[in-house]
């Protein structure tokens, strides 16, 4: 799976709902949609980032483009942290308002999207959006966001994913600091896992090491799924951090102390079991580790992306690059 594309709008005013529109235009650029499905885009960017001003007060818009086995598809995350949608059912149904609008924002959207998604609360609501075609997968969903330091145009996170007929192994890379120099840090480290991506993750971890020696370092942690088998291999080196939860219980994954491309005095793979029931969450610590998908009714069953966007909106830390990967057994 590639990343091609990720860019976060800040929804503050109108001008930000024209900046989201151009954004989605941009992302359809990079997959090559035709004129129909970039204006497609276009519009699910622009109508959702009216709700989110308007009914949120103001939130954000992460547009994301991956591409996997010629498959391309576009994803659309608005967030915000307004009162929430009182009823899901009756806000799709078109002529729905509260705002005094015409009220054909979420049905028309669930007309006009791949796929949709909504998780609403006290807290806020976010609206997953799809737009093109996804590879099938029958035993693991997967959804990473990297976004970077507040004012900076690169990010020094970073993730990737891949897969083969057995087995699933994902990366997720925190370069340090911020700004160009981990943007390096983490594009080299992303490039050396999709070379070596059949091997393990202790070696995996092990030749992104060697090959950051040239930047000025990360912290990273890979995670292997094999679903037949029901077995999670994890290895991390840093501060990453890492938990498995199941319907049974939650656990945090050990990370060594070190930083790959300097001192990295130990790399080791631990496995655990792993069932259709699990969720493994990695995050850099551009997210604070006080949370628990428990205290979120109903999130654990929404998509990886949908769960990922709650963790950055109520957990973010505005002072450095932050990213989630979310792995779900299915």
């Amino acid at each position: 799976m590639e990343v091609a594309f990720t860019e976060c709008v800040p929804i503050t005013d109108m001008s930000s709902v024209g900046e989201a529109r151009r954004t989605a235009l941009l992302a359809s650029q990079r997959l090559e949609f035709d004129d129909t499905r970039a204006g497609e885009l276009a519009l699910l960017a622009t109508e959702v980032s009216r709700n989110v001003l308007i009914h949120g007060g103001g939130g954000q818009v992460i547009v994301s483009c991956l591409k996997e086995e010629g498959s391309r598809l576009a994803r659309i995350l608005a967030i915000d942290k307004g009162p929430g949608i009182a009823s899901i059912p009756r806000a799709m149904t078109d002529g729905f308002s509260t705002a005094g609008t015409m009220g054909a924002g979420l049905g028309a959207m669930k007309r006009i999207a791949s796929g949709l998604e909504i998780f609403s609360g006290p807290g806020g609501t976010i609206v997953l959006l799809e737009v093109g075609e996804a590879m099938p997968h029958k035993d693991l969903e997967v959804a990473g966001l990297a976004l970077p330091f507040p004012g900076e145009r690169v990010c020094g996170d970073g993730w990737a994913v891949h897969r083969s007929a057995d087995k699933t192994t994902a990366l997720l890379v925190d370069g340090l600091g911020h700004g160009l120099g981990a943007a390096d840090a983490a594009r080299e480290a992303v490039a050396v896992f999709q070379r070596y991506a059949g091997t393990g993750p202790e070696e995996l971890l092990q030749r992104i090491h060697d090959g950051l020696r040239k930047t000025r370092g990360a912290v990273a942690a890979v995670a292997e799924i094999r679903p037949a088998e029901h077995l999670l291999i994890f290895s991390g080196v840093g501060n990453i951090s890492a938990s498995l939860t199941d319907s049974a219980r939650s656990r945090n994954l050990v990370s060594h102390n070190g930083t790959l491309g300097a001192v990295a005095p130990k790399i080791q793979e631990f496995r655990f079991d792993w069932s259709r029931n699990s969720t493994l969450v990695l995050h850099s610590d551009g997210l604070q580790t006080r949370w628990d998908l428990g205290a979120y009714a109903g999130l654990a069953a929404k998509h990886p992306a949908v769960i990922g966007g709650a963790l950055l909106r109520d957990f973010r830390r505005t002072r450095d690059d932050a990213s989630v990967l979310v792995i779900k057994g299915k």
